[in-house]
């Protein structure tokens, strides 16, 4: 394996639509179809955009020193209503603790720069996907 590949096993857990998720020797972690035992595969698609995008602002804004004492992203998907079910629309609303109030520039420039370069997650999504998102300094 290269040190650009990422490899992950899924298995059937034997009960319902659960499955356990495995990553380098890792896990499990449970995916759940039905959300009850976890999240189901597209909540962690939309978990999995959340938090690549909270790295990379993360990083960015430590980068430029602007302190964050706690930094949400909550993301609400539309899906389509027949198959394949596939996200129509998401709406992202980023909430950070911490900064000054002359931060806020940073912190747009910091969410724009995950979004349009390094949020690898993002990228690997639809491209007529809408996304919109919506940030707060709080």
């Amino acid at each position: 394996m290269t040190s650009n590949e990422r490899r992950v096993r899924v298995e059937w857990a034997g009960r319902e639509k659960v499955f356990e998720g495995w990553w380098n020797g890792k896990g499990p972690v449970l995916l759940d179809s039905g959300s009850k035992e976890g999240p189901s595969p597209t909540e962690a698609l939309l978990m999995s955009l959340a938090t690549c995008m909270a790295v990379d602002i993360q990083v960015i804004l430590e980068k430029g020193r602007v302190p964050v004492e706690e930094l949400v992203i909550e993301v609400k998907g539309e899906r389509a209503p027949e198959a394949p079910r596939r996200f129509l629309s998401l709406a992202l609303d980023v909430k950070v603790k911490g900064p000054a109030e002359g931060d806020e520039k940073k912190i747009e420039r910091a969410v724009q720069l995950s979004r349009d370069t390094y949020c690898s997650v993002f990228h690997t999504l639809r491209p007529d996907l809408v996304v919109e998102i919506s940030v707060a300094r709080v």
